[in-house]
């Protein structure tokens, strides 16, 4: 079990880094410099520099996974959870802001096994919210007149450049922003026809 003291200031460091300066253009002596740390003591808990890129988003991939099965275990009618999917996924991407940034600036330089494996997870999420449009469909709440497929896309997409824009200084919260992204996106695939 990795020492939560060393693992975490060594974690937050890389992420903080690799956001700023990008992957590639962090050494692993920046890192260990910032978390106050020596190689030594990271290289017990992350065997090279590409072990702690893939902690970053196994960790981030392991909480909004988990945070999803825990919504659709609860139930509901599908557009409420639907509903509560996309605000949690929203949320929990702007509290992990940078971790998300490292994500998509930096997942092509991973060694090819584990991005596979990130691939693979990605679209494990993406197959369970998927299911929830295609069951909104069926119950002829959600539109079916376009593929589930772009449907899936044109949420995540506003997710993906949320760093792009959204700052935790601005006008608006977290929980503001989720709602808003989240009416748009179920008032775009709503039935206009659909029962009340």
């Amino acid at each position: 079990m990795k020492d939560s003291n060393v693992a975490d200031d060594v974690t937050r460091a890389a992420v903080e880094l690799f956001a700023q300066q990008g992957y590639a253009n962090t050494s692993v002596q920046q890192i260990v410099e910032a978390a106050g740390v020596t190689k030594g003591a990271m290289y017990h808990y992350f065997e090279s520099k590409d072990d702690l890129l893939f902690g970053i988003y196994e960790t981030l991939l392991s909480l909004q996974k988990a945070r999803l099965d825990e919504i659709i275990a609860r139930g509901g009618a599908v557009e409420d959870v639907l509903r509560a999917v996309c605000v949690d996924v929203i949320e929990t991407s702007i509290e992990h802001m940078a971790e998300g940034t490292v994500f998509f600036r930096s997942m092509h330089m991973l060694s090819a096994p584990r991005r596979q494996e990130v691939t693979r997870r990605r679209r494990a999420y993406h197959d369970e919210f998927a299911e929830l449009i295609e069951r909104g469909g069926r119950d002829g709440r959600f539109r079916t007149d376009i593929p589930v497929a772009v449907l899936v896309a044109h949420f995540f997409s506003d997710l993906h450049y949320l760093s792009h824009w959204y700052s935790p200084e601005g006008p608006e919260d977290k929980t503001v922003v989720a709602q808003q992204l989240t009416d748009l996106f179920l008032t775009s695939i709503r039935r206009t026809d659909a029962p009340a």
